[in-house]
């Protein structure tokens, strides 16, 4: 058993979700955390909603409500949605929280202590009309290095260079397209020159291990080319206090949302220890060499994640140039592997919220089924490339694979099973054609398994795909369904044994994937209890009132996975009752495109 982090990216909380978000961080984390578990590793799946920033401040405003309201909003709206998408979270809090803030608290001080955190004078961004600051993605401007029109004043998504707003060339406000005035302001910076050193030297390591996907690998390590002091605070007053005297009564500078979002993953952990019972538990995945730790996103949150982050744990460690020694928490472990998903498009446009052109999490699922979305993002979603979710092919998929294909080798052999028997048959002596489909499935659960556990999730799928096409076959070939004469009985049990433990062992490949159906399959075929245990919505109560944004009592995700089943083929209960199935998925009507469609041009 290893100790395995599973890092998921924070979404942020100026709104509800769409399904490239989740498609980025949400499905790939849970169907790889549900399968180290089922391989039997201790897992720990942690994530959050950030809730702190310049954007929260402006969507507030533009609502006419405080930022702590806005986030508790959609908090509540993304915790629900998650949920009922499956997502099984160890914790899934926030970062207003008041042991969130007290973590992050400590691990500024112990960066500045080491001599990472470097106080500079600098120029903050303002807007003319407000005299609000203006935070670095809220500035678009020519990057100065390639000539991109629409690079960020933090970096530029075309050569991924890391940038401060002055850089930029002609630069103007997202918000109102107004140039902003640049004024002198004191912040603290990472010395991300004096981690650089230690930065290269994990990340060369991090290549020679070959797990990394060559973008990620490659885009971390030349940005390390350009690296220099990066600001660590900023001029607001929504956010975490920085704590050095002199700073700590400054009500208008705060922790940058970036510096505080990335330490919820330690924040989550801490948490989810002290709510455990056991307030040290968390150490098992974060002071361990040996534990494993993968942290699940969208590209544009790599620099963040295979850099900064890192840089972080290097200072609060001791661990770059100017030496130093670790704080409370020890010696933190730097991530095994980040792992970074493309973009999802939708009909060929990117997500845009504000346009209408998006499909949130929340309708989608109050809509259709939540394994069919999960199915496609499994399938077709954007694990090394860009991929573009159309309402077409989501319908093709659903009815030609799910429905046509898994949906109907599940329901035709209960239905047969229950017709004839009304319980699993024993099997009598099985013949070349069975033994070769039951090994065809038993072979599956090494292949499929080693491609989950490498993060290729689309060959993964695609391969117990196949193998439920060689299940259908079977019973193409044997034709359990011509077996009339009383002679044939012994036989027809044997085909229908064989094919009801080929279903349970599909549905054991598949679950990772689809947790929601393979209950169901488990109960048609006389399972009983959960299979893929789910998560759940629990109120909990602040651990550090006082500290925090003001929080009593919030919502968070958990779940108690210690049934999950393992990984692997399991026996049939002979005898166990079959009765004759509804249907697993929902056969979607052509009509649903055009439906669909309909609804995108009528926001546009």
């Amino acid at each position: 058993m290893t100790h395995v982090l599973s890092a998921v990216a924070w979404p942020y909380a100026n709104g509800p979700r769409h399904i490239g978000h989740v498609a980025g961080f949400g499905v790939p984390s849970d169907v790889f955390s549900r399968y180290m578990r089922m391989a039997g590793h201790d897992v720990l799946m942690v994530s959050g909603t950030d809730e702190h920033g310049t954007p929260i401040l402006v969507a507030a405003d533009q609502q006419g409500v405080t930022a702590r309201d806005l986030a508790d909003k959609n908090n509540a709206v993304i915790v629900q949605d998650l949920v009922d998408l499956g997502l099984s979270y160890d914790l899934f809090t926030r970062t207003t929280t008041g042991n969130h803030y007290l973590v992050v608290q400590e691990m500024f001080e112990t960066v500045h202590r080491n001599g990472y955190m470097v106080e500079q004078t600098t120029f903050g961004a303002i807007s003319p009309s407000t005299g609000r600051t203006l935070p670095d993605r809220y500035i678009e401007g020519t990057c100065p290095i390639c000539g991109y029109a629409d690079a960020r004043g933090d970096q530029c998504d075309n050569c991924g260079n890391q940038l401060d707003p002055t850089d930029l060339i002609n630069p103007r406000s997202k918000i109102n397209g107004e140039t902003p005035e640049f004024v002198e302001t004191q912040h603290f910076f990472l010395d991300l020159p004096a981690l650089a050193e230690a930065l290269t030297e994990w990340l060369d390591g991090r290549e020679e291990t070959g797990l990394w996907r060559p973008n990620v690998i490659r885009f971390s390590q030349n940005i390390l080319s350009e690296i220099r002091p990066r600001a660590m605070t900023r001029d607001i007053d929504w956010g975490i206090p920085v704590p050095l005297e002199g700073w700590r009564e400054q009500h208008t500078k705060r922790l940058y949302v970036w510096f505080d979002a990335v330490i919820g993953y330690l924040s989550a952990s801490i948490e989810w220890a002290r709510r455990s019972g056991d307030p040290e538990a968390w150490r098992a995945w974060w002071n361990d060499p040996e534990s494993l730790s993968y942290y699940f996103m969208g590209k544009d949150n790599i620099v963040f994640h295979s850099q900064i982050w890192p840089a972080e744990l290097l200072a609060y460690d001791g661990r770059g140039a100017r030496g130093g020694e670790p704080g409370a928490y020890g010696d933190l472990q730097l991530p095994t592997e980040v792992v970074s998903s493309e973009f999802m498009t939708m009909e060929s446009k990117q997500f845009s919220t504000s346009r209408g052109h998006v499909i949130l999490v929340g309708d989608m699922l109050s809509r259709y089924q939540p394994d069919a979305l999960r199915y496609f993002i499994s399938a077709a979603g954007p694990e090394t490339s860009d991929s573009d979710f159309t309402w077409a092919e989501f319908v093709q998929r659903t009815n030609s694979e799910l429905v046509a294909g898994w949906g109907n080798l599940v329901n035709r052999t209960a239905t047969m099973i229950a017709k004839s028997f009304g319980e699993i048959p024993a099997a009598g002596p099985l013949e070349e054609v069975d033994e070769a489909v039951l090994s065809a499935v038993r072979d599956a659960f090494g292949t499929v398994g080693d491609l989950i556990g490498r993060h290729r999730q689309r060959a993964a799928i695609g391969e117990a795909m196949r193998v439920v096409g060689e299940v259908n076959k079977y019973l193409t070939v044997t034709e359990p369904y011509k077996m009339k004469d009383e002679s044939q009985r012994e036989r027809l049990a044997t085909v229908l044994h064989v094919a009801a433990q080929c279903v349970v062992d599909c549905n054991t490949l598949l679950a990772p994937f689809l947790p929601h159906s393979s209950n169901q399959v488990w109960a048609a075929y006389g399972g009983e209890g959960e299979f893929m245990p789910m998560p759940r919505i629990e109120q909990v109560e602040d651990l550090d009132p006082g500290h925090g944004a003001g929080l009593d009592f919030y919502p968070v995700i958990t779940g108690d996975y210690s049934t999950t089943p393992r990984w692997e083929s399991r026996p049939l209960i002979v005898g166990a009752p079959v009765a004759k199935p509804s249907p697993i998925f929902t056969k979607l009507d052509p009509s649903v495109v055009d439906e669909e469609l309909a609804r995108f041009a009528e926001r546009g």
